[in-house]
């Protein structure tokens, strides 16, 4: 990816919000900006960039990044979700909503919205680490970013952020129609052991009721999206990244983390996330019989990248 270009882009788009956000409210809260892309698109490199053009001049803004990783479940947490749903394969090891820790937080969420006016003025940030027990990962306690007041800008970033639970009337067509199609293209198993059953996705779509409490923060959005290509999958990049992703960390780690293998099944199992819940960060959705929309609609920015990760174009919504 083109990254200086499309960290220009954002930056501007922030700034330009962060502008408008100072104007339009009576709290010193910080801008909370959202950015989703799929594994190894780039997305946690695109936003330490973003925070070194922030934190410089002629911006010189307070910038806390996180990622939705550092949220999951500690290890012992992941393996009991694992252990009391053995059936539901999405449940199998981190990642698919349901996996993460949402009342820890909503409660940081709510820290770090209050603590330019509030009594607490210094947040530590949580800290997931991937490549203990195998690369299945456990949360640290403590070594994440200590976070001190006045603060400008908090950049949230994940695979799965912004995405919102849908109808069951919804769910039900994406499970005839998409899903299928999809599997296909990707060469997934549809035969007696499936990567997902109707069942496990449901019980995903249950998870996402309590993720509202988080996106309720956040009024910028920033989302990556690979290229389509006619008649492919559009996830199907998503393993070579993830791949590349798991490849350079063994690199730097003395070789801990997944082999080749491992990290396709890891994939599959985030397949349905998208497949299901991927488009839900640019339309509306429905809550308890209401139709709501998400808080970051008509401040959204959308960079279709390539192969390589290089920017290909930049959309509104």
């Amino acid at each position: 990816m083109a990254m200086r270009s499309a960290t220009q882009v954002i930056s501007d788009h922030v700034v330009a919000n962060l502008s408008s956000h100072r104007s339009s409210t009576l709290l010193a809260s910080p801008l909370f900006v959202a950015i989703q892309g799929p594994q190894g698109s780039g997305k946690t490199y695109l936003a330490s960039q973003l925070k070194k053009t922030l934190t410089s001049e002629p911006h010189s803004l307070n910038v806390a990044v996180l990622s939705i990783d550092d949220l999951y479940l500690p290890h012992d947490g992941l393996k009991k979700l694992a252990d009391q749903h053995r059936s539901n394969k999405l449940w199998q090891g981190r990642g698919q909503p349901g996996t993460h820790d949402i009342p820890l937080g909503a409660r940081l969420m709510q820290a770090l919205h209050e603590m330019n006016v509030g009594e607490q003025a210094e947040v530590e940030l949580p800290l997931f680490n991937k490549s203990l027990y195998n690369g299945d990962g456990d949360r640290l306690v403590h070594g994440g970013d200590i976070i001190r007041a006045p603060l400008d800008v908090v950049l949230l970033e994940g695979w799965c952020t912004g995405f919102f639970p849908i109808s069951s009337m919804e769910l039900d067509k994406s499970w005839s129609t998409r899903w299928p199609r999809e599997m296909a293209r990707l060469g997934l198993d549809a035969g007696p052991d499936p990567v997902c059953r109707k069942e496990d996705v449901i019980m995903v779509n249950e998870a996402l009721k309590q993720y509202v409490d988080l996106w309720k923060y956040f009024t910028v959005f920033v989302q990556i999206s690979p290229t389509v290509i006619a008649g492919r999958s559009p996830y199907e990049i998503i393993y070579k990244w993830r791949r590349q992703q798991e490849h350079h960390m063994k690199a730097q780690n003395g070789g801990r983390g997944m082999s080749d293998e491992g990290v396709k099944h890891f994939v599959n199992r985030y397949i349905p996330g998208y497949v299901f819940f991927g488009e839900g960060v640019s339309k509306p959705f429905e809550m308890q019989g209401d139709v709501k929309h998400p808080p970051w609609l008509g401040n959204g920015l959308r960079l279709i990248i390539g192969e390589e990760r290089e920017l290909v174009a930049v959309e509104e919504f």
